[in-house]
């Protein structure tokens, strides 16, 4: 009987060995782009997002050796979101006098004609999660297979155009679209998988 494969060891426990770049470089493809994005939309600057980002990888690295993980009674993505949600708290209530108007009455309406939308902050959390986790996965996965099988796929999963229509752009037959189709969605399942099963 042939070897089964080797169970790859949960990412959060590889996050405990700092020597493990392969872990820390996975955890920051996959979880850096959703923080920024999240933070982005909630209305902070490029550099704002960007440094609170690295403030919040910071606190997961500095944390992640004593974080007592059982996801029967929690998610490791419901403890970053709350390590995020607690940083831009900390960084919106710091002194006003670090913040300084830009005195243009033109913001000023701006800012009186915004309404504060009632958000369900932790579903939006897990929808762009799912959406960073997606675009990460593809970036893994696009280089891996050739072109015209990813534009088969691209083209019928993301774009909605016909089998029909994408085989005679990329000279196949509409059989083999489906099938590259499958054959990618397949991987992006797998490594998808992979990473949410090591949460």
């Amino acid at each position: 009987m042939p070897d089964a494969p080797e169970t790859r060891p949960s990412l959060l426990l590889r996050l405990r060995d700092w020597q493990d770049q392969q872990a820390w470089t996975q955890f920051v493809e996959v979880y850096a782009p959703l923080i920024y994005g999240y933070l982005r939309k909630r209305g902070l600057q490029d550099a704002d997002a960007a440094d609170l980002t690295q403030s919040c990888l910071r606190q997961v690295a500095s944390h992640v050796g004593s974080l007592d993980y059982d996801p029967r009674r929690d998610s490791f993505r419901g403890w970053l979101f709350t390590i995020v949600r607690n940083k831009l708290r900390d960084f919106r209530d710091q002194p006003r006098r670090l913040y300084q108007g830009s005195g243009d009455s033109q913001v000023q309406r701006l800012l009186e004609n915004t309404t504060s939308p009632e958000v369900d902050e932790a579903g939006e959390w897990e929808r762009e999660y799912q959406t960073s986790l997606l675009a990460w996965a593809a970036e893994q996965v696009r280089p891996q297979v050739q072109e015209t099988t990813w534009q088969a796929f691209w083209q019928t999963a993301v774009e909605g155009k016909s089998g029909k229509e994408v085989a005679g752009q990329l000279g196949m037959t509409t059989a083999a679209v489906y099938l590259a189709r499958s054959r990618v969605m397949a991987r992006l399942r797998s490594l998808v998988r992979e990473v949410q099963g090591e949460e």
